[in-house]
């Protein structure tokens, strides 16, 4: 919306707003808009959470019932970070941007299945939410909506048809079928998203995770949007991608700012409703600038968390009850650990959960540092 104060009628007007034309411009001004409505919003939101009685559901586990307790704690916290994102996406983003619109719509409708989700938790007053098959089967729904409305363009069909890896300039894949597309891009969609969902276990680990990755896809965003640095970093250039460079920025900007109130000791959770929002965006981003393997670098702490998880279940399937970790996701085999080594050395074991949540935060930052690293090494 505010893009239209750059037409040349206003400039003349007055010259300064010819800084709405500008993506950099745009992408530090939706992500500040996010960051104050969720600073903004956020108190009153706890408080009308708190009233009405959304709070945490937690699953009886011995094993993590010695170090949880976080039962009374208002969850559903998505619905700020969506809220943010939309108003500063609207304000700050050029109308009528398709991939813009896709990865949006994206975010939305993952956020929509995880808000059914945790409404079912809360009704119930148990963990049991939405059906995990129902869930998948909406997930790879809305993935092969997806990627059959990019096929269905010639223009935009090679960013599901043509894929591309780190470190190697050209395409390793030329020209997939649709059957091959959408088993890939599908596979992104619905890991993206339930990795995210998976690292969502600590206070601020998620979210502060997905804002290193929303930063780096800002940077990736920009490249990819733009022809010149596209063509000396020899990468895709795609037209109109640019705008999702201020589409992460607005993420990052409502990430940090649930970050706020979510850092340990958390006063609200973004629940599913926010961890299947956040996973949806990242993905469609990955795919609509053609850097979906990338994101398997960029992400790499939500790969490590998906994988320990599904090590875990093979491994106690394989074994008739062995385990390869303490508990998964791997995140609280850590977080375990470090309560041991407390109470041994007489520490306060409050603080175990924020060393883990850092420890793994400077790994995704590490992460996401790599990740961008990759358009030079090529």
């Amino acid at each position: 919306m505010l893009y239209w104060l750059s037409h040349p009628e206003w400039i003349e007007w007055f010259s300064p707003l010819r800084l709405f034309k500008y993506i950099t411009f745009r992408a530090f001004g939706g992500g500040a808009t996010a960051f104050l409505l969720t600073l903004l919003v956020g108190p009153a939101l706890i408080r009308r959470f708190r009233r009405w009685k959304i709070e945490q559901i937690e699953r009886d586990d011995p094993a993590l019932g010695q170090i949880r307790g976080k039962r009374g704690t208002p969850m559903m916290g998505g619905v700020l970070i969506l809220s943010a994102l939309a108003v500063s996406v609207l304000l700050w983003t050029a109308p009528g941007n398709r991939h813009v619109g896709l990865a949006f719509a994206t975010t939305a409708f993952m956020g929509l299945v995880g808000f059914w989700d945790d409404y079912l938790k809360l009704t119930r007053r148990n963990t049991r939410g939405l059906n995990g098959r129902i869930k998948l089967l909406l997930e790879i729904a809305w993935a092969a909506v997806f990627v059959a409305y990019l096929w269905s363009d010639p223009a935009s069909r090679p960013l599901v048809s043509d894929v591309l890896l780190p470190f190697v300039k050209d395409p390793f894949f030329v020209g997939l079928e649709f059957p091959a597309a959408l088993i890939f891009s599908g596979l992104v969609i619905v890991g993206c998203v339930n990795a995210v969902n998976l690292t969502d276990g600590l206070d601020g680990l998620a979210i502060g995770c997905s804002s290193a990755v929303s930063a780096a896809y800002l940077v990736l965003a920009y490249v990819a949007g733009h022809a010149l640095f596209a063509r000396h970093l020899l990468i895709p250039f795609v037209p109109g991608a640019g705008e999702l460079a201020v589409f992460c920025g607005c993420l990052l900007g409502a990430g940090l700012g649930f970050l706020w109130f979510n850092c340990h000791p958390a006063r609200i959770f973004m629940g599913d409703t926010g961890s299947l929002a956040v996973g949806g965006a990242i993905a469609a981003v990955a795919i609509l600038i053609q850097q979906e393997v990338t994101l398997f670098i960029v992400g790499g702490v939500f790969v490590i968390e998906a994988v320990s998880v599904m090590l875990q279940v093979a491994y106690f399937k394989l074994t008739g009850g062995r385990r390869i970790f303490r508990c998964a996701p791997i995140h609280h085999h850590f977080e375990q650990i470090a309560k041991e080594h407390a109470v041994a050395e007489g520490r306060d074991v409050e603080v175990t959960e924020t060393m883990v949540t850092v420890r793994f935060w400077i790994l995704g930052l590490l992460f996401a540092l790599i990740g961008v690293a990759t358009l030079k090494i090529r």
